[in-house]
């Protein structure tokens, strides 16, 4: 349904988005993951029509999006930044300004308001001013927006922006529900959302793609780790015996003594936290320390993330 190839965005000296490219088929729910300023919104805002790229190709649904950016757009719903919305409308009247828009009339466009105020769990607001909502609705108003025509494709920025933590529960599971018959791209800087509603997820970096695979696929490449407690003995003594146990890439130390230690062991590529927690429990048993912690911990997505990504200074 959409295929970015070699995208590249400049603004004057400044190259916000360098040789992106990537596909995204029908079913899949595809998270974009980035520090800010890594290009996500660029990317986004192209992919959309709304940026014209410097260079690259965009198609959406095989319609090329630089040469009938018209009919592209018809199969895309779009939740930009900072929910942009007429203040001076009700929700209902706002809806129904942009089902109008979407060229929908009569019965057809009541229905898709009234579908659109209840998936995003607006009803209690339905009559209200917008300039009179809170962030979370006037985001959850501008979401109903984004699907009332009910597209094939939806591009969320940051769509639980501003959301409590019961909304944004329900939005996620929005999402992963639509997304079972429709592709979906949507931004975010909370990566436990991606694991909640993702089937993929793609890591951008200063305009590259620097990671893409399926969550699962990510958090393999943190390796995993087996959190290890022993007191008795030397923290220098532990970790060098853990350091030498098959399967085990570095041990990072989180505290220590002469008779105490605590820390991490991380599994090499390729090797699960169980496996090589069996190693070191034989290790433990066989220098007859004394035990007070030993579980493997799998890969975690922030760690994958800090590693694959450069700060800026």
């Amino acid at each position: 349904m959409i295929q970015v190839e070699n995208l590249r965005k400049e603004f004057g000296s400044k190259v916000a988005v360098n040789g992106v490219s990537f596909s995204v088929e029908k079913g899949q729910v595809l998270g974009f993951l980035g520090p800010n300023g890594a290009g996500k919104s660029t990317t986004m805002r192209m992919v959309t029509g709304y940026f014209r790229p410097t260079s690259g190709k965009i198609t959406v649904g095989g319609v090329d999006m630089l040469e009938n950016p018209e009919v592209a757009k018809r199969s895309i719903g779009y939740l930009p930044e900072n929910a942009p919305l007429y203040s001076d409308m009700t929700v209902s009247s706002f809806l129904d300004f942009c089902a109008e828009l979407r060229g929908l009339r009569g019965v057809e466009k009541s229905k898709a308001v009234d579908r659109a105020i209840e998936m995003c769990f607006l009803q209690g607001v339905r009559y209200q001013s917008v300039d009179t909502l809170s962030k979370g609705y006037k985001h959850r108003t501008c979401l109903a927006q984004s699907i009332i025509h009910d597209p094939e494709v939806l591009i969320l920025d940051e769509p639980t922006d501003g959301l409590d933590p019961n909304q944004k529960h329900e939005v996620r599971g929005m999402i992963k529900r639509m997304g079972e018959n429709k592709v979906i791209i949507f931004s975010t800087h909370i990566l436990e959302e991606v694991e909640a509603a993702c089937s993929r997820a793609i890591i951008i970096d200063r305009g590259k793609v620097v990671a893409d695979g399926t969550p699962d696929e990510l958090k393999q490449r943190a390796g995993g780790a087996v959190r290890v407690s022993v007191h008795g003995v030397a923290s220098g003594e532990v970790k060098e015996a853990l350091s030498a146990v098959s399967g085990v890439e570095r041990v990072e130390v989180t505290a220590g003594g002469d008779q105490s230690f605590a820390g991490r062991a991380f599994a090499a590529k390729g090797r699960r936290p169980a496996d090589i927690s069996r190693e070191i429990a034989k290790l433990i048993t066989a220098k007859q320390w004394m035990l007070e912690d030993l579980h493997p911990e799998e890969g975690k997505l922030d760690e994958v993330f800090r590693a694959i990504t450069r700060t800026e200074g």
